[in-house]
Formats: C-alpha cells, sequence, structure tokens
C-alpha cells in the first residue's frame, strides 16, 4: 500500500512538471531557459514612442508601458519590434539623453519579464530618413563614422541583455542611390559590433525602403551565422496606403479591392490589376530565396493596412499574409501595435479582435 502511495505521488510530480513546461498559449514544450536562442514568429511594432513622435515628458512616459506588454503577451506575440530615433536618444553631440535611455531600460524589463523579445531598430537618422531628399549618411564620411558611433554606443547599453532576447536592426529602409552604399555599410557596422558581441544577432534589411524586389542587390557577411534578414511588404500600395496623407495614394477615389482588381472602378492600367495570395507570393521570391540559399531565418518587419481601407478587403489581405508567413516560415511583425492609422489597439487598448485574431491566431489552439 506504501509503494502504491509513493507511486502515485511520483506520478503526481511528473504530471506538476510536465505542465510547468508547457508554453501558455499553445500547450506546447518550451525550454527551462526562455532565451536559449532567439527565435521569433509573431511581433508587432511599437511605433510613434522612441521613434517619429513628438511626445516627451509625462506624455511619452504614459504612452507605453508595462501594460501594453502584458497585453502583448496575452494575445499571444512572441516579441516586439521596437523603432528608436537618433533624434530622441542622443543630443547632436551624440551624448545619451538620460530619459529616453531609461524608458528603453524598462521597456527591455517589461519584455524580460514577460518571456518576449525584443528587435531594437534604429529607425530615423538624422543624416538619414528613408522619405528625405538629401541623405547625408551617403555623401559624408562623417555621417557614417557617426553611425557606427551610435551602434557602439547602443550596443554598451544592451549588451547585458541575453543574446536570445535582444537583436539590434541595423537600420530602417536604407535608401541609396547605388546599393553598394548600403552593402559596405553593413559589412562595416556588423564588424564594428562583432568586436564586442560576436554572437549577438543582427538583422539586416534589403536597399530602397527594405522592398522585397531589392533582395537581389544586398551582400550578407560571409559565415555569420547570427544574421537574420529582413525585408518589408506593403503590395499593392492602393490597398495599404489609401488615400493616406503623407502619399501619391492621398486623392484616391473609388472603391479599392481585395482580392482581384485593386480598383475595379479606376481607368489607370495600374489600379486595374489583380492582386491575390499567389501574386503577393510571387512578389516575395528574392527575400526567400536568399534565406534560402544562405539558411538563414527570414523576417517581414512591417507590413500594414491604413484603417481607410475597406473591412473586409483588410482582413483577407491579412489573412493571405499570414498564411504566406506561416507556410514559409518567415517571422512577422505588424506595422503598428497603437499609434497612428494602423494601429491593432486604440489609447485605451481596446482591440481590434477580428485583427489581432488574425496575425496571432489567438483562440485557434
Amino acid at each position: 500500500m506504501k509503494r502504491l502511495l509513493l507511486y502515485f505521488i511520483a506520478i503526481q510530480t511528473v504530471c506538476v512538471l510536465i505542465a510547468a513546461c508547457k508554453d501558455k498559449k499553445t500547450g506546447a514544450k518550451i525550454e527551462s531557459d526562455p532565451y536559449k536562442s532567439f527565435h521569433i514568429m509573431r511581433g508587432t511594432n511599437i511605433a510613434h514612442w522612441l521613434s517619429q513622435s513628438e511626445r516627451r515628458g509625462d506624455e511619452r512616459k504614459t504612452f507605453f508601458t508595462k501594460k501594453d506588454i502584458r497585453f502583448i503577451d496575452s494575445v499571444g506575440f512572441d516579441h516586439i519590434r521596437l523603432p528608436i530615433d537618433e533624434v530622441q536618444m542622443w543630443d547632436e553631440s551624440g551624448n545619451k539623453i538620460d530619459t529616453a535611455f531609461a524608458l528603453l531600460r524598462n521597456c527591455m524589463e517589461w519584455c524580460h519579464t514577460a518571456g518576449l523579445r525584443v528587435v531594437v531598430d534604429l529607425h530615423i537618422l538624422r543624416s538619414h530618413y528613408f522619405n528625405a531628399a538629401v541623405k547625408p549618411l551617403w555623401t559624408v564620411p562623417a555621417e557614417q563614422d557617426k553611425f557606427i558611433a551610435l551602434w557602439k554606443n547602443l550596443s554598451d547599453s544592451l549588451r547585458e541583455w541575453p543574446n536570445g532576447m535582444v537583436a539590434y536592426e541595423l537600420m530602417n529602409e536604407p535608401v541609396a542611390d547605388d546599393p553598394e552604399l548600403w552593402n559596405n555599410l553593413v559589412a562595416r557596422a556588423v564588424d564594428s559590433i562583432r568586436q564586442t558581441e560576436p554572437a549577438r544577432v543582427i538583422v539586416i534589411g534589403s536597399n530602397m525602403w527594405q522592398s522585397a524586389n531589392t533582395f537581389d542587390k544586398l551582400k550578407i557577411p560571409e559565415n555569420d551565422t547570427n544574421i537574420v534578414l529582413s525585408f518589408h511588404f506593403y503590395e499593392p500600395m492602393p490597398l495599404t496606403h489609401y488615400r493616406a496623407s503623407w502619399t501619391e495614394y492621398k486623392d484616391l477615389k473609388g472603391k479599392v479591392n481585395y482580392p482581384g482588381q485593386i480598383m475595379p472602378d479606376s481607368k489607370k492600367p495600374e489600379y486595374l490589376k489583380v492582386y491575390n495570395r499567389d501574386t503577393l507570393l510571387k512578389m516575395m521570391q528574392k527575400p526567400l530565396h536568399l534565406a534560402d540559399s544562405l539558411k538563414l531565418p527570414l523576417y517581414c518587419g512591417e507590413f500594414g493596412v491604413i484603417d481607410n481601407s475597406p473591412i473586409d478587403s483588410k482582413l483577407a489581405w491579412y489573412t493571405d499574409m499570414i498564411s504566406i508567413f506561416d507556410e514559409h516560415g518567415v517571422a512577422y511583425a505588424n506595422w503598428n501595435y497603437k499609434a497612428g492609422s494602423f494601429g491593432i489597439v486604440d489609447k485605451d487598448l481596446k482591440p481590434d479582435w477580428p485583427l489581432v485574431k488574425i496575425l496571432t491566431h489567438f483562440n485557434d489552439k
């Protein structure tokens, strides 16, 4: 009888241990060390907080908090992409702005507690904004030196976090007239980071707004397995940026549609093109091919549809995009979480549930 009792106790103990090693969202087994390796699949961009925002002081501090990280974790995202701007993080002399770096550190701690990973994206430089007419980064050697110095400084601040938790994205949407200018800067930046962080994952995007179409011009440092390739995808633009005030599509009139002819009532041939899942997949062939040939992970760091677009077409596009990513093992982060006209929650954290469920497969399990 005593032996039988001990047997049942042992069985219960094993069951408890197994339960403790199950992922809270999927029920799948997880590693005892959640940051054993940098593996991501589903994420969201924390836009307009430490990037592309005039918020400062308490307004900036309260815009994104631990409560947001808890929500992001709870619905099934496994990482965030965190854009940061030079003007927010460093003064014109290259000195850290303590209040901004304190927010960055807070975010790292919240993510560490939640078990989330972070892609830190150097989004906009004083010398390079992807839509600016003049970009001194490509023409002034001192600006490239400064870029390297910023990454050394940022590495010093983030080095304490596990390699399996934090990755560095060198720059958002480089736009160089000559792709070799970007390739050369990539090689130099990677070499600089590798001197102190040989195992840190570095995210590298393609030239010309991280377009899928320019991936055949991208050169990656050889024999470095701690690299993730990144592209952005907003095709077809008349749908994803329908009437966006900052684009050539701001005055579009008529119905926008997906799948099918993108604007069936238009007289312009370019708006009569047919887009569907097969079309989108065909447009991603260059990044898929390069990732496969180099045996490196592939990441779509930005994709999304503006709120102005019809809901049915918007959700159909997201459904096809996630289906492609899942089929081909492409990690992703939608643009974006809470800010602007692409958000998946409003300022009160009220979610767009149909979209959230597509992005995270929430409640699918």
